[in-house]
């Protein structure tokens, strides 16, 4: 009799247990992350999971130069404008986009896809709206990867990708 309460105690233990060690095998290590901003009458989103350095070397190592990168963990970056922009000199269309980048050591490409959502290794070859380039600079180490607009005026912003040591920074100007 007491073998049987005993399993029975055993068995409420793990059914009553279950959902929380499922839950703690669900949180990922790259964390969901989305900011926005608005320039002029534009509202900007940037949707995209953070990955953590955890001391690799970043830039020409994990990521590798010369190919394309999801700034994102899981699913691609999604970048999503309700007005037209000007990105690097160049018109994005307002829309919703996968965000991907070509990293280089002096010069990077960032190129927005018409595909969204789409998985972060999966770059949708040919179906690209935009391209811009940008010269990476130094800045203070950041473990997580994150997006921010460090500059924000009346009509224009500055948003920077940066990851490690690596800091690219981005002009875009609201269309009027």
């Amino acid at each position: 009799m007491k073998s049987v309460v005993r399993l029975i105690g055993t068995l409420c233990f793990i059914v009553a247990c279950a959902p929380a060690c499922s839950n703690a095998q669900a949180i990922r290590k790259s964390q969901l992350a989305t900011v926005s901003q608005m320039i002029g009458d534009a509202r900007i989103e940037i949707v995209y999971r953070r990955p953590v350095a955890r001391g690799r070397e970043l830039f020409g190592s994990l990521v590798s130069f010369g190919s394309v990168w999801s700034p994102s963990a899981d699913s691609a970056a999604v970048f999503t404008t309700t007005k037209e922009l000007e990105i690097g000199g160049a018109k994005l269309p307002a829309g919703r986009y996968s965000l991907w980048a070509i990293p280089a050591r002096d010069t990077w490409t960032l190129i927005f896809s018409s595909v969204s959502p789409v998985f972060h290794m999966r770059y949708p070859e040919g179906k690209d709206v935009l391209r811009v380039h940008a010269k990476p600079k130094t800045g203070d180490h950041i473990e997580s990867l994150a997006f921010y607009f460090p500059m924000v005026d009346e009509d224009s912003a500055v948003l920077n990708l940066h990851w490690g040591k690596t800091v690219v920074p981005f002009a875009i100007k609201a269309k009027q």
